[in-house]
């Protein structure tokens, strides 16, 4: 009988409930903020960096694990699991997949890292199901074939009011730079099949308000949400109005609300969100 143990890194977007009661093995990423290196989840806190971050001289600087720390969280998982599955963000945002991939050379255990295409509550969705296939001893082609169905129906759209953040991490185009230097430009980005791609972009809030209607009528349209994620960076005062939209609209389906984690709002900047969610 097959013992899978589920490994994700610390932009999952999981309470710590969730990741206690299905035993997920969490990878640390570093983030250094005006020459001060962090653990992620270790000596900071969401909140403590988001804090740090706005007040900080410079763009904090963020870092895929070692393959000495993913090695320490792989030497840890006990001898009766017959494999690991590292779960990992997407290639668009970090090359912690990358990381993840040089340990199958390096253990002698049964060890996979998977690009699971996304990060933050969407990440969470495939780890999530894929902890509790392993705790019902699915194996591991199971919990492959059933992740990439979730990975198949996931959605996720974010907000971005300050590009300037994304920009400097080399995530969007020089074209997008000049264009908020010149209007002050919002984005709303979408993220799928590895790609963070623009769909939306013009002056103020009202853009991503604008566009976050349709989202709201995609959600209202469609059949067998399983669960929606709302994560932010330092302002809770859209996210609430988001909040409230959804309750109304989906009042049955779960729905979880975060500070997103130290890499996404290093990238995304201040003020930025995120809505996430699948279907059966």
């Amino acid at each position: 009988m097959s013992k899978v143990k589920i490994i994700t890194d610390s932009s999952v977007q999981l309470t710590e409930e969730e990741i206690k009661e299905n035993n997920i093995g969490i990878v640390p990423l570093t983030i250094e903020i005006d020459g001060n290196t962090y653990t992620d989840g270790v000596d900071i806190s969401r909140e403590e960096f988001v804090k740090k971050m706005d007040s900080s001289k410079e763009l904090p600087k963020t870092s895929q694990p070692s393959i000495g720390t993913f090695m320490e969280v792989v030497d840890a998982v006990p001898d009766d699991y017959t494999d690991i599955l590292s779960l990992n963000m997407t290639e668009a945002i970090s090359g912690t997949i990358n990381a993840a991939r040089q340990i199958s050379d390096m253990t002698d255990r049964n060890f996979e890292a998977i690009d699971t295409e996304y990060t933050d509550r969407a990440l969470a969705f495939q780890v999530l199901e894929a902890a509790k296939l392993a705790k019902e001893g699915k194996s591991v082609d199971e919990i492959k074939s059933a992740i990439n169905n979730i990975r198949d129906h996931t959605y996720l759209y974010m907000g971005v009011t300050s590009i300037e953040n994304i920009l400097r991490g080399g995530r969007l185009s020089r074209f997008a730079g000049t264009l908020s230097t010149l209007l002050n430009l919002n984005l709303v980005l979408v993220l799928k099949n590895n790609s963070l791609d623009v769909v939306k972009r013009g002056r103020g809030r009202k853009t991503i308000e604008k566009y976050m209607k349709n989202v709201m009528a995609e959600v209202k349209e469609l059949k067998n949400i399983k669960a929606i994620g709302i994560s932010y960076v330092d302002n809770m005062d859209y996210v609430n109005e988001l909040k409230a939209q959804l309750e109304e609209i989906v009042p049955d389906v779960p729905l979880l609300i975060r500070v997103t984690s130290p890499v996404i709002a290093t990238h995304a900047g201040s003020g930025a969100f995120a809505i996430e969610f699948y279907t059966a």
